[in-house]
């Protein structure tokens, strides 16, 4: 009887200390993968950059840590003197980038945003996104994709055979919602009614919109604020000028990074969750609003469409009109805000870990049977 084969994982993504949405993935999937790997004799080997918190991804006899500390280039350089020396049978990378040596390799490429909106990033980080991504995608056995419209995107852009591309929906993870929300609201500085969004700044989110639908809202009497959720990206210079009004102060609350206790809170007094992106590889932010009970209005950029299903409206994401008079609708019908809240719901429902897990599980073995 023969070894049993052993899995790699790039485990260096999911040790972040404040994870956003690829963070996330990393950590949630590679969790989902383990019982699989377990209940076949698969032997598992995490590669982490720093050494991990102790009951992230806890070793056991078929889960083994490999702590391999690098200052710069860790993929390539680091990783890639790992996978040469012992490599394992297949590697999986939940986070774009294949290291140059390597062996039968899985990875995941979430979004290629930067080919959507080339001048919204910088010149360095756009080089390296398009010959990173590039070089996975070609070197890869197998890439999934977070949704169809990634996936149209890879083969458009560079030409990946559409049958080694496997989509596979990612789960999400619904925020808690705290008893003391009205007491976190406060310490904002936050009152109702508000609208919410949740994002890094970045010009691709097109949070200028939100503050052009809420002025337009204010125009009619709406006495409300506009929070928006997210650590600083990349500088927006329509969203600077607008929020420069002096409309804006105490109107405007941008709150950074908050954990997740926090975000429930947050979410699920809000008015309505607002999403007027102009390109997402999946949308994280919109179930986790739906999971909230609060109405989704989003773009149907990227794949907001197939993510927000029936449960948000899909509004353009160059007119603010549109926008404002749904959020009317919605003040002025409680059946129409109750029935899209509760088809939201029912939305969230098509998307879980486990689901993911198995998807991507299933196109692992391919590389070591």
């Amino acid at each position: 009887m023969g070894r049993p084969p052993i899995l790699g994982i790039d485990a260096s993504r999911a040790t972040v200390a404040r994870p956003t949405g690829v963070e996330r993935y990393a950590r949630a999937v590679i969790r989902s993968l383990l019982p699989y790997a377990e209940a076949e004799g698969v032997r598992v080997r995490l590669y982490f950059r720093e050494s991990p918190p102790p009951d992230l991804f806890p070793p056991s006899p078929s889960v083994e840590h490999r702590v391999i500390p690098f200052p710069r280039l860790w993929t390539h350089l680091r990783l890639s003197w790992e996978m040469a020396r012992r490599p394992p049978t297949a590697l999986f990378v939940p986070a774009h980038v294949i290291p140059l040596v390597h062996p039968r390799s899985a990875v995941t490429i979430h979004d290629l945003g930067y080919r959507h909106f080339p001048h919204a990033h910088p010149f360095a980080q756009r080089l390296y996104l398009e010959l990173s991504t590039r070089w996975s995608a070609a070197v890869a056995r197998v890439v999934f994709a977070d949704s169809e419209a990634t996936r149209a995107d890879l083969i458009r852009f560079y030409h990946v055979p559409a049958e080694k591309i496997v989509v596979a929906y990612p789960g999400y993870d619904p925020p808690p919602i705290p008893e003391d929300a009205e007491a976190i609201l406060r310490r904002f500085g936050i009152r109702s009614p508000y609208l919410v969004s949740v994002g890094t700044i970045h010009p691709r989110k097109n949070f200028g919109l939100i503050l052009q639908v809420a002025a337009r809202r204010l125009a009619e009497g709406w006495e409300g604020q506009v929070v928006i959720i997210g650590k600083p990206g990349w500088p927006d210079p329509a969203f600077e000028r607008l929020r420069r009004d002096p409309m804006w102060a105490g109107r405007l609350i941008l709150t950074g990074y908050v954990d997740d206790v926090t975000r429930g809170a947050l979410l699920s007094r809000a008015e309505a969750f607002l999403l007027p992106s102009l390109y997402e590889g999946f949308g994280f932010p919109v179930l986790e609003a739906q999971a909230c009970g609060v109405p989704v209005l989003c773009a149907p950029s990227g794949s907001l469409r197939e993510v927000a299903g029936e449960g948000a409206l899909l509004l353009p994401p160059d007119d603010p009109a549109p926008w404002a008079e749904a959020l009317s609708r919605l003040t002025r019908d409680p059946e129409l805000r109750s029935a899209l809240i509760a088809r939201g719901h029912a939305n969230r429902q098509r998307f879980s870990w486990e689901r993911c897990a198995r998807r991507i599980w299933e196109a692992l073995r391919t590389l070591w049977e």
